[in-house]
């Protein structure tokens, strides 16, 4: 157990999207970090499972800027697919780039991945389940829409 935990959302496996009361998730908290790889970083978010003795583990831990880097990540993705049906293969093949976010003096390509031999079938597929899972990522854009507002001058 960290001692450095400072925030927790204790049954999260009651909320954990479609994964609502079957997840073994079982908390998220934010604290010192724990993990070796993370220890020059100040504020970690650790999402906890339960082990198969019943006790709580540290599942994953991420440093707070890659969960707001992840955030941005998912929120350009997210822009781009609201109007990706306008293009016949969802994105342009020519400029497969979608936009290059400026954080901390570099910029974070956000692309679409034509690395990928199945892209043009994946991206359906993609697109396909991000209009699936509207009704979770809507009710929680929202909050975390009010909650940005709420935080205009932070």
């Amino acid at each position: 157990m960290n001692e450095k935990i400072v925030m927790t959302a204790d049954n999260y496996d009651r909320i954990d999207g479609r994964n609502a009361y079957r997840s073994d998730i079982k908390k998220l908290t934010l604290g010192t970090p724990v993990l070796a790889e993370n220890q020059n970083m100040q504020i970690a978010a650790q999402i906890w499972k339960e082990n198969i003795d019943g006790q709580q583990e540290i599942y994953i831990e991420l440093p707070i800027h890659q969960i707001f880097d992840l955030m941005i990540f998912l929120s350009r993705t997210l822009l781009h697919f609201r109007e990706a049906y306008r293009l016949p293969l969802l994105y342009d093949p020519q400029q497969p780039t979608i936009e290059r976010i400026g954080i901390q003096g570099e910029a974070m390509p956000v692309t679409i991945c034509t690395d990928n031999p199945n892209i043009n079938e994946d991206i359906q597929a993609f697109s396909q389940a991000l209009n699936d899972l509207g009704e979770l990522s809507g009710e929680r854009l929202r909050v975390l829409t009010r909650i940005l507002e709420e935080m205009e001058y932070y």
